[in-house]
């Protein structure tokens, strides 16, 4: 029974990392794969009424991750609708190629780490358009905003995808995790940065004509600016909140995200309420609930149902026990994941990882943990289909993939090495 549900996992996870080939979405094959896995397990597995309860504990903690993820989407496009962001990236004026790639890239990491990296960088690569004509130079500039990105997402309970499953599973802590990764994650970013301003020679920067940035833009009322700045401030400052709402009532992430939710969606429904319901749809967050990436959280349910599966039969405990055998020490274990993440997708491998090491032997905010975080998160960089924010620019700005690996993939590899030297010496040196 074990090889089969592994064999079931391994050809899942093949036909989800050739989707494009065969042209089936990865979600579908997501979904067929969690649940076969779990058939499997129920037909061969002995104990019908046991199984039912192993399903419903890794149903409830999936159920966590998916419910604060659908939260933390909706708010991020009723911010997005009322033209929230512009407050932030209008304020990019600069002429200089290489004062814009640090303003940029710095101001990328920032955002990654309140919002996620995705969402940051499709805000971000839309910015460069309307400053940058020339093509090279813009995915050079694209290139980093991925690995800034992807930096920003891993010091952050709310950053990564990776770095929350390990918040919300209860393997770190919030103020843990930003006090010990933020300095690993920005070497991670401004290695590769200093190292790009030095050897790459960009031509200056041009005026940019009016008939390239297209129409101008319409009179924004102090009305419309105000409801602007509220939206922003709720939706950014509703993010901060969580992590502290779940450090004082102890609930799961996920109620302090409803929370907010809640707050936005008052927020926009009396911003609104002189309108006509034509009007008014556009920025309701029912409208946003409809535009969330919903394919994305399904994908997720799938993969989460097959990792779990491997849990509950112990697959995932031998691999543990096979991969201590073979490479022995834990810190080169962790950074060959981070390495791996950047072929596979860094959800089922914090997943798989995550049942691999239980928190009775590496308790919460213990090293294995915190390096998960930042060697899944910043190891997405390595390739360009590494991470959700590098495929969302590579169909953005048509990046291909080799160009990518000889612009912008050894800089990232530095740079995770980097801030991965950062954190082990300092861990050695203060623990």
């Amino acid at each position: 029974m074990l090889i089969l549900l592994t064999l079931i996992f391994i050809a899942g996870y093949v036909l989800i990392t050739v989707e494009h080939s065969i042209k089936i979405n990865k979600t579908a094959t997501a979904l067929m794969t969690g649940v076969v896995c779990w058939a499997a397990y129920a037909l061969l597995g002995g104990d019908k009424e046991t199984i039912g309860h192993q399903l419903e504990h890794h149903l409830t903690d999936s159920a966590e991750i998916l419910f604060f993820l659908m939260g933390a989407m909706a708010v991020v496009e009723l911010i997005d609708v009322h033209d929230g962001f512009t407050l932030i990236t209008d304020r990019i004026a600069s002429r200089n190629i290489r004062t814009l790639l640090w303003v940029i890239s710095l101001l990328t990491f920032f955002m990654s780490a309140l919002l996620d990296n995705l969402t940051t960088s499709i805000v971000m690569i839309t910015v460069i358009r309307k400053l940058i004509r020339d093509l090279e130079d813009r995915r050079i500039m694209a290139g980093m905003i991925i690995l800034a990105a992807n930096s920003g997402g891993a010091w952050s309970p709310i950053g990564d995808i990776s770095t929350t499953m390990l918040w919300i599973g209860g393997q770190i802590s919030a103020f843990h995790i930003i006090s010990t990764m933020l300095l690993p994650s920005l070497v991670s970013l401004l290695v590769p940065l200093a190292i790009l301003t030095r050897v790459y020679k960009p031509q200056p920067l041009p005026p940019i004509p009016p008939e390239y940035l297209g129409p101008s833009r319409p009179y924004v009322t102090p009305i419309t600016r105000r409801d602007r700045r509220t939206m922003l401030a709720i939706g950014l400052g509703g993010m901060l909140f969580v992590p502290i709402f779940k450090t004082v009532t102890h609930l799961p992430p996920y109620m302090g995200m409803m929370m907010v939710l809640g707050l936005i969606w008052v927020a926009s429904e009396v911003i609104h309420s002189d309108k006509d319901e034509a009007q008014r749809k556009k920025f309701t967050a029912s409208y946003a609930l409809s535009r969330i990436d919903t394919p994305s959280i399904l994908f997720f349910l799938g993969i989460l149902l097959a990792v779990g599966s491997l849990e509950a039969t112990g697959v995932l405990r031998g691999l543990a026990d096979a991969l201590s055998r073979a490479v022995g020490n834990l810190d080169t274990i962790v950074l060959l994941i981070g390495i791996v993440s950047a072929v596979v997708d860094n959800v089922p491998i914090v997943a798989a990882s995550m049942g691999m090491y239980d928190l009775q032997t590496y308790p919460v905010d213990s090293k294995l943990w915190t390096f998960m975080a930042y060697c899944a998160g910043t190891g997405g960089s390595l390739l360009l289909i590494g991470s959700a924010a590098g495929v969302a620019v590579m169909g953005m700005e048509k990046m291909a993939f080799g160009w990518y690996l000889r612009k912008i993939s050894w800089l990232a590899l530095i740079g995770y090495l980097a801030g991965a030297g950062v954190y082990l010496a300092g861990f050695s040196l203060f623990q």
